[in-house]
């Protein structure tokens, strides 16, 4: 569907109910729902939408679990006009409370098992009138159908434009409090048109494609991997959370061809008993993304899925793919699997420096993107959305650079950068080679306070089970990799670094717990300082 005056989600659900209703769209345990009723009933959902007084720009919130419920909303919100706001199961009723009480969400549905999450918040939203619980007992969406039991399942008759918002995502918060950036239909239909305006298929969706998502749709990643496929007419394979021995079990069973996940995903996947090249044997292409992947995993993930890899590098505020590193550079020991790959047709690239100049390649600065899939704006968030989004360019929360050949090497989180007298240090440049280390599973590293320089370079790590290793060796293991000025001063140990509910490490979550462990030291036998956010916390390496 090339026409972009038909780049909206309700004409493709129409389209798709006529040409191919009863192709699978959805799986999800052992249900399967064709094209035809999954239009149907996301009909009814509208129709009982409007019945609740939800009408054109309300916003409604889901907390649930992953079904085919969840976009079943999605699709009855666009019918009508609304913008449907997920809001991540994993997060506590304080983090809940701030996304219903910023959206001014009028109607929740919700899963039973999160009522602790919504009962102590309800009361104090007086913008959330309806609560709908999509679940009966233990019957996944039998509430749902209750409430839509008595509306009719012909077409709304709403007029729905490429423009309209149709989903709010709340950022990650990875630097403070979340915030909402409003997607329109058009950002789940521009990439791939590009991609096939230009003739590559560096990441593609075919209509006989068998997709499983295995991130969360509650997300930008997961939402916009479901809807191209979708919008593809192909099937789509969601589990109601992501369990990794699961997922080798359903591309087995079922056959998928396609995926798109983080990299501690794949590791998980490739550590099961199961995982083999024969079990991954009807893949075609895994895309991954979110994080960077070490060397080594790649390697793995090469020798065991034996099928096309696809790096993916874009944000909330993209809402789509605007860089990628194409399968043809996916080749074992290449330089190119440092970096995060090309600007992809239709997309913008460059990078500026403070002064809002444009650098050279080789230069570090921050990245800017223009895209044809990016957000509106920010929620009730103007100068936020102003400082953000600029004359069409998204102005990237990252540092990099480019090569001579136009690749993207980024660096870090701009608020992330470490400045050690005067130097600026970038963690995801170290992380990356920690993850080499075979005792190492994962690590951040953090610039804190040093009265001498500025700040100094500590690495947090995990270790894998059974294997450890001294801070004088994982120091020597960077010699020679890295600058010495950006070798850790320290190293901490920890049994797993804490994560945001999109599985993205809280480098400032460990920070701040390091700089409260800096209060309360005590001298472990060794003569280290130690504390209790951490399992073990070892002084200077060098």
């Amino acid at each position: 569907m090339d026409d972009a005056r038909q780049w909206t989600l309700v004409a493709t659900s129409a389209a798709h109910a006529r040409d191919r209703a009863d192709h699978p769209a959805i799986i999800c345990q052992d249900r399967r729902i064709d094209y035809a009723q999954l239009h149907r009933m996301s009909n009814r959902a509208a129709h009982s939408l409007r019945s609740a007084g939800i009408g054109h720009g309300a916003r409604v919130a889901w907390l649930g679990r992953e079904s085919e419920y969840y976009y079943t909303i999605v699709l009855a919100c666009a019918k009508v006009g609304a913008v449907l706001v997920p809001v991540n199961w994993r997060l506590t009723a304080r983090e809940a409370d701030h996304i219903l009480r910023d959206s001014g969400a009028q109607l929740l549905f919700f899963d039973g098992e999160f009522d602790p999450v919504v009962a102590p918040v309800q009361p104090t939203l007086p913008a959330l009138r309806n609560l709908v619980r999509i679940d009966r007992g233990d019957e996944v969406g039998g509430g749902l159908h209750a409430w839509w039991a008595d509306a009719p399942d012909t077409d709304p008759d709403t007029a729905v434009d490429p423009e309209d918002a149709v989903v709010q995502i709340y950022t990650s918060g990875t630097t403070g409090l979340p915030k909402g950036a409003v997607v329109p239909h058009r950002s789940f239909f521009t990439f791939p048109a590009a991609m096939r305006a230009a003739g590559v298929d560096w990441v593609d969706w075919l209509p006989e494609d068998i997709n499983l998502i295995s991130l969360p749709g509650l997300g930008t990643a997961g939402t916009a991997w479901f809807w191209q496929g979708f919008n593809a007419g192909l099937t789509n394979v969601v589990m109601r959370a992501f369990v990794a021995q699961e997922a080798v079990r359903l591309i087995r069973t079922l056959g998928v061809t396609t995926t798109f996940a983080a990299p501690a995903m794949l590791r998980m996947m490739l550590d099961e008993r199961e995982a083999s090249p024969e079990a991954f044997a009807s893949m075609r292409k895994v895309a991954y993304g979110g994080e960077p992947i070490s060397t080594n995993l790649l390697t793995r993930c090469l020798e065991v899925f034996r099928c096309e890899f696809v790096q993916i590098y874009g944000s909330t505020e993209t809402a789509s793919v605007p860089v990628c590193l194409p399968p043809a550079d996916h080749r074992p020991g290449s330089p190119l699997l440092r970096s995060a790959g090309r600007v992809c047709p239709g997309n913008e690239l460059r990078i500026l420096d403070g002064e809002g100049r444009e650098l050279p390649a080789g230069e570090i600065g921050q990245i800017c993107i223009r895209t044809p899939s990016r957000m509106l704006g920010y929620w009730n968030r103007p100068e936020a959305t102003a400082r953000t989004l600029r004359d069409g360019w998204l102005y990237m929360g990252d540092n990099g650079y480019l090569d001579e050949d136009g690749y993207l090497y980024v660096c870090d989180r701009i608020d992330d950068t470490i400045i050690v007298a005067g130097q600026n240090i970038y963690p995801a440049e170290i992380e990356k080679e920690l993850a080499e280390h075979p005792a190492v599973a994962e690590s951040a590293v953090v610039g804190l306070g040093d009265a001498r320089w500025g700040e100094a370079v500590h690495a947090c790590v995990a270790f894998r089970p059974d294997r450890r290793a001294t801070p004088r060796e994982l120091m020597l293991f960077l010699r020679g990799r890295i600058a010495d000025y950006k070798i850790p001063t320290a190293y901490h140990v920890m049994p797993a670094l804490p994560r945001n509910p999109a599985g993205k490490i809280l480098r400032r979550v460990v920070r701040e717990r390091l700089e409260s462990a800096r209060t309360v030291p005590d001298t472990d036998t060794a003569g280290h300082r130690s504390a209790t956010t951490t399992e073990a916390m070892e002084g200077t390496s060098r």
